[in-house]
């Protein structure tokens, strides 16, 4: 089975529970779901459509803050974003407009114009989606692709932590997260993309491209 991340022939079963099987690839470390265990489009958005991502929510953006305040740090004013993966609820997206760094938007089910993707960005923005990829491969490419020489990719994912944490870990039971990154995943896309990255507390990831 290739790895749906770096295409490495070489994964092993990770962790079985009563939904599903895991695995990890031995090159890029990421910890992945079964394949034929992925849900159909419409059941997965199903599943979305349960989120209640409201804008108006002091909680949420205070969430979405510790990614939002560390990025708006290394952004000159002005500088355009995109946020990928916005949900149904877009509100990453306004914060940063609010700050003064324009941001539009794009998702596959709540904001499908795929317009957006037609230029590069000064910052993209990725908060509780890189887990639903299926594949990420494709996906990462895309949004490396994206990025302006000395732009800042921003990512909010939990990571990995082993394999005792992760048989015990309430992230991996929703249905629609299937890809799980750790330090050491985000470590090898770095090296091999030519990328800086800097961890941001347990759940926060910033990347640069080189200018």
């Amino acid at each position: 089975m290739l790895c749906p991340l770096c295409q490495h022939p070489d994964t092993g079963h990770y962790h079985q529970d009563k939904r599903r099987h895991y695995f990890q690839c031995q090159r890029c470390d990421l910890v992945f779901a079964d394949p034929a265990a992925l849900l159909p489009a419409q059941a997965e958005k199903d599943q979305y459509d349960k989120h209640n991502n409201d804008p108006a929510d002091a909680g949420y953006r205070r969430f979405l803050a510790r990614l939002a305040t560390p990025l708006q740090e290394r952004l000159s004013l002005g500088a355009e974003g995109l946020d990928f993966g916005c949900g149904p609820g877009p509100t990453l997206s306004l914060m940063m407009t609010e700050a003064g760094f324009p941001s539009a938007i794009y998702d596959p089910y709540f904001a499908p114009d795929r317009t957006p993707l037609r230029r590069q960005y000064d910052f993209i923005t990725c908060t509780e989606a890189i887990e639903h990829f299926y594949r990420p491969a494709r996906e990462w490419q895309l949004l490396v692709s994206l990025l302006k020489p000395g732009a800042w990719l921003g990512l909010m994912t939990k990571l990995v932590r082993g394999p005792q944490a992760f048989a015990q870990w309430h992230y991996k039971n929703d249905p629609t997260h299937v890809s799980f990154f750790s330090q050491r995943t985000f470590e090898y896309l770095a090296k091999r993309d030519g990328l800086v990255l800097e961890f941001i507390g347990a759940d926060v990831i910033l990347l640069q491209k080189p200018a």
